[in-house]
């Protein structure tokens, strides 16, 4: 994993080629009164950041206030934004779901909150498609990034992402920040091996990215809390733990059998 050096990236100039393409994902679930202005905001940076095709999918798992219903609206009057509906809850299934059904050459996603700066989106895609990395990640952990957070939350981060390196010997400084890239080898080849389908997601498609030596590269971010998020912090930690766990079980597996098959001398 490589670390992004701070700066801005020439916007236009280095994005510049339009036979490239760009997914921007935006998982929602009960988001009726932020959507409108979230995407409208996230297509005029697109318009004036990036000279590339682009679409911004908006991936609905399960709201019940109006928010697919606002979001055909949107498709309707812009058109470079999509809607998909999925009746089951789960950040990971909706990401799956837009993610295996996209063509892009990067595809990335946020949250419909926009906490984090969108003046990253530039640096972000630019780690896929200017830079060769597979994986782009924002950290909110780096020394560099600069965060507005509570003091809970923090703790909660720090502590899991800790975990983290110590359960699965992982460099990842913050697995669950909701700002990622990825390109068509990651789509292909890790995301269908995710087995979560919630916000253990990120986690277990980095974990198992980064054990099979794939590029990723750890951007530091300008992230504000959002004070209405409704996360519930600590039971998706101790969700997040548990998966952990399954993973490191999982690897633990994997590896006993590849020592035996080398044993034997057969095919690993």
């Amino acid at each position: 994993m490589e670390l992004a050096r701070r700066g801005r990236l020439p916007r236009k100039s280095l994005m510049s080629a339009a036979a490239r393409r760009l997914d921007v994902v935006i998982p929602v679930l009960n988001e009726a009164h932020v959507l409108r202005h979230s995407v409208e905001t996230v297509l005029a940076f697109l318009e004036r950041s990036f000279d590339l095709d682009y679409r911004l999918v908006i991936v609905d798992n399960g709201s019940t206030d109006g928010t697919h219903e606002l979001a055909q609206e949107l498709s309707f009057e812009h058109a470079r934004v999509y809607a998909l509906r999925l009746e089951q809850r789960g950040r990971g299934r909706a990401l799956r779901y837009a993610w295996t059904h996209s063509q892009a050459d990067c595809a990335c996603y946020m949250d419909v909150d926009l906490s984090t700066d969108l003046d990253e989106l530039p640096l972000l895609v630019g780690a896929i498609l200017d830079e060769g990395y597979d994986i782009a990640i924002g950290s909110r952990l780096l020394p560099q990034s600069r965060v507005t957070r509570s003091l809970k939350r923090t703790i909660i981060s720090r502590a899991y992402n800790r975990f983290l390196k110590v359960a699965l010997a992982t460099r990842l400084s913050d697995a669950q920040c909701g700002f990622k890239a990825v390109n068509q080898r990651v789509i292909r080849e890790i995301v269908p091996q995710v087995r979560d389908e919630s916000w253990f997601f990120d986690t277990e498609m980095l974990a198992l990215a980064e054990r099979r030596g794939l590029r990723i590269k750890d951007l530091p971010v300008v992230w504000a809390e959002d004070d209405d998020s409704r996360v519930k912090i600590l039971q998706t930690a101790w969700d997040d733990i548990q998966g952990v766990l399954r993973l490191r079980r999982q690897f633990r597996a994997d590896g006993e059998r590849v020592s035996r098959a080398a044993a034997a001398g057969g095919p690993q």
